[in-house]
């Protein structure tokens, strides 16, 4: 069984920074693409970040030049850099990745549960 397990959410003053961490654990063979969602209430979820297994990341309008995503194959971990953050920000962040168990089977994508990150004014 996988799992996807964030940290690093929090309440932060507007301006400031925070930096999520979501480590994948089980029995992965490989992680592909990996990324951040976020959801605030009321809203749909949405796309803050991705980044291949190559390295190259991709972000939503709202997070180039303040959110950088980064990733450790290693550990199995992706991180979200979150700088300059706003009220707007506040909602609750989900990691996702597309995870192969075992040669010749289909990719999986798991999420997260969730991390709250509270910005306020």
């Amino acid at each position: 069984q996988v799992q996807l397990v964030e940290s690093g959410g929090g309440l932060v003053q507007a301006g400031g920074s925070l930096r999520l961490s979501c480590s994948a654990s089980g029995s992965i063979l490989r992680l592909s693409a990996m990324g951040w969602y976020r959801q605030a209430p009321g809203k749909q979820r949405e796309l803050v970040a991705g980044i291949d297994s190559g390295g190259s990341a991709n972000y939503a309008d709202f997070a180039k030049g303040r959110f950088i995503i980064s990733r450790d194959s290693a550990k199995n971990t992706v991180y979200l850099q979150m700088n300059r953050l706003s009220p707007d920000d506040t909602a609750v962040y989900y990691c996702n990745a597309y995870i192969r168990l075992q040669w010749g089977t289909p990719w999986q994508n798991a999420w997260g549960q969730g991390t709250q990150v509270t910005v306020s004014s």
